[in-house]
């Protein structure tokens, strides 16, 4: 039974709550026994779930101008079944902007807990703007496992609540039977933040971030979370067990057309490990990459910065054979291969009963592109990816001015850079792919948040260069983003839909997901735009590039972890997410984001990108096992008890991937990549070493 009412004054509601107290069933919905108008103007009502017939008692406590604190609890006097108990928030406005940090494209769908790293939904249009936040301290407090959210944009509705969750499709949950409350004292609290005025319409995201970041995160950055210590000790790990302990397993060296080079190879597993006791198997198609994600020149100018800092040849010497392998890439009319692989095969234990992956070695090598594609799997088949040669190409733009002057390097990514021109659309889009034979722009993301990384690289390019045409076309694509992309959060990349998170690939590509009102969305992307906007700002000093790049930003910042959850027994302060569909926590990309963030506060002279980017920095070698890293060290020997000293580097990329965690090991995983892991985390350290000093990544001079 439901009773629905306008509410307008509390005498009216409280004689209106005593007929309710006697009309409704045990498990009917009832108003709130408050007033929303004392809350927020812009909430017209709060509906209430009863439990065991009994309504809970709801008050609020207001905390600054704009937020207000609300709880609710309720004695139970017996142990309750529950499946789901919710808290329903109805607006007082009809908005445009919808945002949440997960999709729930039914009803049966709900935002777990699992992807609470700054749990908030909110809502806006125009000047007003409505944010809800779940009280994560009563939730550690209670050691809850069964919170979650919901946003509903067709019936313009919030919903908090508990019910267990099960993952449903890669990863999105779905409500779960079986719930029960211990007797005792029932408690659920939530924050409401209102504002109304020009900044909404700005940057919707930067006072709930700051609002969060200074209730929760502050503190625990200053406590050292997520990790203290000289971060140069996960460094020399990360080198030790790539070209030391796991050398033969990590390290390739062979010859093109008589030139040496090297590289350590794109993945490698547990059963690789020298402690591991049965037979060794490997994980995927031995290779090395150049792509936006798994870069080797990325990870080799880290080493390069490593080794001439503390003077070691053998090193240096490495870092050069991967330079010289990403300049063997061979080229068609200026757009160039993304990886190197060596063909494989099966092989089978003595009895037959077991099968193991192995290569043929570099004498069976091939050259291919990146498999994450709408295409093919086979990375000999894939097409050209516009996003992972300007990523390459960037990378050598940026060893030639800040490394060493090698021409090659410069000559190598002018000659793409002049080709990428000739592919611009009128609009100023780049393509997503190209035909390898025909170098024909292919059906997907032609006008994607993927172009802003070209923006970046053309930008390099004509920094060195001074050549205007490349500059031109650069913010020629620039506005093409920001008319087309940001104003409705379309962040789609090939991560987006065309990795491990598959769903929406056949029918939500360039479409909202009309239950929430949001795309699909991976923060990828709106790092690549986040700096593209702060590249174009330095080049022509608009400060509308570096305002909207600060929204860019705040936007990526959503999805970095704000808190410590007492269901994530390893630390996670500072450590990203990936995409509102995806379970992952402390992804290898925050490696990639640190600098970014650092840069805009020294832009801005704000303090709490400071923090952040610190914080996404030490975050980046959480997943480490090793001894400085116990918690996570407890989580990879429950997992994998033959680990030891002799792994101590070794760097699973995320945790949590597939939507669930425990103390047992649960979510932590099962390889390591260097160039999407310890590698890459060296890098971003060895770089911001070099850019700020070893005071300010201690945190001395922020």
């Amino acid at each position: 039974m439901m009773i629905k009412i306008l509410i307008k004054n509390r005498l009216f509601l409280r004689r209106l709550l005593r007929m309710l107290l006697i009309v409704c069933g045990p498990y009917a919905v009832c108003w709130a026994n408050t007033d929303p108008g004392k809350i927020s103007s812009l909430i017209k009502a709060i509906e209430v779930d009863r439990i065991g017939g009994q309504l809970p008692e709801m008050s609020y406590e207001k905390i600054g101008r704009q937020v207000v604190k609300v709880k609710v609890s309720l004695n139970l006097p017996q142990d309750m079944n529950c499946a789901d108990w919710q808290i329903r928030i109805l607006p007082a406005f009809q908005p445009n902007f919808h945002w949440a940090p997960h999709l729930t494209p039914s009803d049966d769908h709900i935002i777990a807990q699992h992807v609470f790293r700054a749990p908030m939904m909110m809502l806006a249009h125009q000047r007003k703007q409505l944010v809800i936040i779940p009280d994560v301290d009563l939730l550690n407090r209670t050691l809850a496992r069964d919170w979650y959210m919901d946003m509903d944009a067709e019936r313009n509705q919030l919903t908090l609540g508990r019910s267990l969750a099960q993952v449903a499709e890669h990863v999105l949950f779905k409500r779960k039977s079986g719930n029960t409350y211990a007797s005792g004292k029932f408690e659920f609290a939530f924050y409401v933040l209102s504002f109304d005025d020009r900044e909404v319409a700005d940057n919707p995201f930067r006072r709930p971030l700051a609002f969060y970041w200074k209730k929760w995160g502050e503190g625990l950055f200053d406590q050292g979370e997520p990790i203290s210590g000289d971060l140069e000790t996960y460094v020399r790990h990360s080198y030790h067990w790539a070209f030391q302990s796991w050398v033969k397993q990590v390290w390739q060296s062979f010859e093109i057309n008589g030139k040496k080079v090297g590289a350590p190879t794109f993945i490698v597993n547990t059963t690789q490990s020298p402690n591991y006791p049965g037979k060794t198997t490997e994980r995927e198609f031995r290779s090395i990459w150049n792509q936006a994600w798994f870069s080797s020149l990325r990870s080799a100018s880290g080493l390069y910065r490593f080794a001439k800092r503390t003077g070691n040849q053998d090193l240096l010497d490495k870092a050069n054979l991967t330079k010289e392998l990403a300049l063997s890439y061979p080229k068609k009319k200026g757009f160039f291969y993304g990886l190197i692989g060596t063909e494989m095969e099966d092989t089978t234990d003595g009895d037959g009963t077991k099968k193991s992956l192995r290569s043929k070695g570099w004498a069976h090598y091939y050259w291919g592109n990146s498999n994450r594609n709408p295409y093919t799997w086979d990375a000999r088949k894939s097409p050209f990816h516009i996003l992972d040669m300007s990523w390459t190409a960037l990378l050598m733009l940026r060893w030639y001015n800040e490394l060493e002057k090698d021409p090659r390097l410069l000559a190598y990514a002018e000659d793409y850079g002049k080709s990428l021109l000739e592919v611009q659309s009128a609009n100023g889009f780049f393509p997503g792919w190209l035909d390898v034979e025909t170098l024909k722009p292919l059906a997907h993301l032609n006008e994607s948040p993927e172009s802003a990384l070209s923006v970046t690289f053309l930008l390099m390019l004509y920094r060195i260069t001074q050549k205007e045409e490349y500059k031109l076309a650069a913010l020629k694509a620039m506005q093409a983003i920001m008319r087309e992309i940001i104003p409705d959060g379309r962040w789609e990349d090939f991560e987006t839909y065309w990795s491990c998170s598959r769903i929406g690939s056949e029918d939500w590509v360039g479409k909202k997901v009309s239950r929430n009102d949001m795309y699909k969305q991976n923060n990828f992307s709106m790092f690549w735009t986040a700096e593209a906007l702060l590249e174009c700002y330095q080049v022509t000093k608009s400060k509308e590039y570096l305002k909207t790049g600060q929204r860019t930003l705040d936007e990526l910042l959503m999805t970095q972890a704000a808190w410590q959850p007492h269901f994530i027994p390893i630390k996670a302060l500072g450590g990203f997410g990936v995409m509102n569909a995806d379970g992952e926590w402390n992804d290898a990309r925050q490696s990639l984001f640190a600098e970014l963030i650092i840069r805009y506060g020294k832009e801005l002279k704000q303090k709490e990108y400071f923090q952040r980017g610190l914080a996404a920095l030490r975050a980046s070698f959480v997943m480490m096992y090793c001894p400085e890293n116990p918690d996570t060290k407890a989580q990879w020997e429950e997992a994998w008890p033959f680990f030891g000293k002799e792994d101590y580097g070794f760097m699973m990329e995320n945790y949590g991937h597939g939507g669930e965690t425990n103390a047992k090991g649960l979510g932590i995983g099962e390889f390591t990549i260097y160039d999407w892991g310890n590698g890459a985390a060296a890098e971003a350290y060895n770089r911001i070493l070099d850019h700020y000093g070893r005071d300010f990544i201690a945190g001395k001079k922020l």
